[in-house]
């Protein structure tokens, strides 16, 4: 905004040098690019981001399935993790040997990870199945895919900007140097004795 008034207020005063302009439409462009174009590019990610894990649940869903397993005998944990915060999430699960019925029909049993805290035999719980039987994850949910969505949508909108930026501080990086140089220059033409009494006499 100060680069904008800047701009309207030097854009006629004769003390205002080219390389003032160039500086203040650079700012003027990038806070463009940052107020208009960072958002749309944010949305667009968001949106593509979606409909991608959209499709991904609906997926998932169509290839697992919940079914209900029956513990036949817990399994003999690891040693205990001195880190609380995995600790904790460990703690909530506990892996077990259990059984299930296939989508064909089959019966089935493996290692699997159960909710329960202390399971025992007969214990039911809830694994889910790809079309073969096997134990697989949970299917990602459509709140779960929005989230991700929009924290990609997010992720590009702050991209955006950081490239912004960091142009524009490139672009002021140059056109300083580019200035100094063209100073240096004037000095070297001044010779080191400008200002002197009979300078060039």
């Amino acid at each position: 905004m100060r680069a904008l008034i800047g701009l309207w207020r030097w854009r006629h005063n004769p003390v205002c040098r080219g390389t003032d302009l160039a500086e203040a439409w650079v700012a003027v462009i990038a806070l463009f690019l940052i107020v208009v174009a960072a958002p749309v590019v944010g949305v667009v990610a968001g949106s593509v981001s979606r409909d991608a894990l959209y499709r991904s649940v609906e997926e998932q869903r169509s290839m697992r399935h919940e079914v209900t397993a029956t513990v036949v005998h817990k399994v003999a944990q690891p040693p205990l993790d001195p880190d609380p915060e995995t600790s904790t999430a460990r703690d909530a699960h506990t892996r077990v040997v259990a059984t299930w019925r296939a989508p064909d029909g089959s019966l089935r049993q493996d290692r699997v990870v159960a909710a329960l805290t202390t399971p025992h035999r007969g214990d039911k719980f809830t694994v889910w199945t790809d079309d073969q039987g096997r134990a697989v994850g949970r299917p990602l949910d459509r709140p779960t895919a929005a989230t991700h969505a929009a924290l990609a949508g997010f992720g590009a909108a702050v991209a955006v900007t950081g490239l912004v930026e960091g142009t524009r501080r490139l672009v002021l990086w140059r056109m300083m140097r580019r200035r100094y140089a063209r100073w240096d220059s004037a000095w070297d033409i001044a010779g080191p004795d400008w200002g002197r009494t009979g300078t060039g006499s």
